[in-house]
């Protein structure tokens, strides 16, 4: 399962503390069964937690929460593809260190399917889907339609499988089922 259904759970928290909205109660039951779901999953497939890796990743996806409910805020006074390309300009010089500290020894060994696999990420992704995203988000209240994202997991199950040849256990398929069926409670309660 992925993870950044997590980090739509803290985007939740923070459109509740940044925008003032305010889901019902049943929103929240849903939200937090969902949230639940997703987070016993991730401990019975890890099994051995680490405050390293998993510290970071909950850092991250409070980072994610907050992050999403800033741009869908700012996007209702500046429009998605601003919120995006000033958040990518404020970004570059900090990942333009990144990006120099870890560049390869060798260019030459990157292969064309990593540069085309970049190219779709920095251009259709990002810049084209997240300006539909946050033009959404503004538009149809943080917390309500962003609980659709929750549904990107069962795309990505489905993508693995097909493209990558993973194995997509019945466990993942039942925690994606009860997640959905969160989801549905949540927009509904909305």
């Amino acid at each position: 399962m992925d993870r950044s259904s997590s980090s739509q759970h803290s985007m939740f928290c923070f459109a509740v503390l940044r925008s003032g909205e305010r889901p019902s109660s049943r929103f929240w039951i849903f939200s937090l069964c969902g949230a639940v779901t997703v987070a016993a999953y991730t401990i019975i497939e890890t099994q051995t937690p680490s405050f390293e890796g998993d510290g970071l990743m909950i850092a991250a996806i409070l980072a994610c929460g907050l992050g999403y409910a800033e741009g869908a805020i700012l996007s209702r006074h500046i429009g998605g593809w601003q919120v995006i390309s000033w958040a990518l300009i404020l970004a570059s010089p900090l990942t333009s260190l990144i990006a120099c500290v870890t560049q390869p020894s060798k260019w030459q060994l990157i292969q064309p399917s990593a540069w085309i696999a970049l190219l779709y990420v920095a251009f259709f992704s990002m810049m084209l889907g997240f300006v539909f995203w946050y033009r959404g988000l503004s538009q149809g209240g943080i917390a309500r339609i962003g609980k659709l994202q929750l549904l990107q997991p069962f795309g990505g199950l489905a993508l693995s499988a097909l493209l990558l040849g993973e194995t997509v256990t019945p466990l993942m398929i039942g925690v994606g089922c009860i997640v959905l069926l969160c989801v549905l409670g949540a927009k509904n309660a909305a």
